[in-house]
């Protein structure tokens, strides 16, 4: 028999939906927010021949590196991605940057359809790279929402084995 997919929620077989997630910065829940991309590590394989063996290639594991993360936020008057990206780059146009709090450890929360905080993530050490202020305009579009988006490099992520998963009704 198949372990359970939910331990504590026996009676539950869909896995949690993608749109429920929060993403915390600076303790606050971010606004507006409206979409994010993979948590994704790669960790390189290293390739190496014994002397005594020289037929068989083992593979021992290298280096890991962590993938930006891209966050996009509905346009809104919330500074947050503005206020943080502004920290690495000064905008009086030198290469001046705050060292202070430019690097952020941020959570990110997978909800259930209750809005319960199911599975959380930590991000370490995380710096904005990259910043849209706005999106491209287009009066002809009636249904297009405006777009602000940030890409965070990090130095890695881990589960919060302290979250667990909520009794559901």
């Amino acid at each position: 028999m198949a372990a359970p997919l939910f331990p504590v929620n026996a009676h539950r077989y869909d896995p949690y939906r993608t749109f429920m997630f929060q993403v915390i910065i600076d303790g606050q829940p971010v606004a507006g927010l409206k979409k994010m991309s993979v948590l994704k590590k790669s960790t390189e394989a290293v390739k190496w021949r014994t002397a005594g063996d020289p037929a068989h290639e083992r593979v021992m594991p290298g280096g890991t590196s962590y993938e930006p993360i891209t966050l996009e936020q509905g346009l809104t008057h919330d500074p947050v991605f503005e206020n943080w990206a502004n920290r690495v780059n000064s905008i009086q146009g030198n290469s001046a940057m705050s060292l202070k709090e430019y690097r952020k450890d941020i959570v990110l929360n997978v909800l259930n359809l209750q809005g319960v905080v199911a599975m959380s993530y930590k991000v370490y050490r995380a710096w904005v790279s990259e910043f849209q202020a706005l999106p491209e305009f287009d009066a002809g579009t009636m249904n297009a929402v405006g777009i602000q988006t940030i890409t965070v490099q990090h130095e890695g992520w881990e589960r919060d084995t302290a979250v667990s998963e909520p009794s559901e009704e």
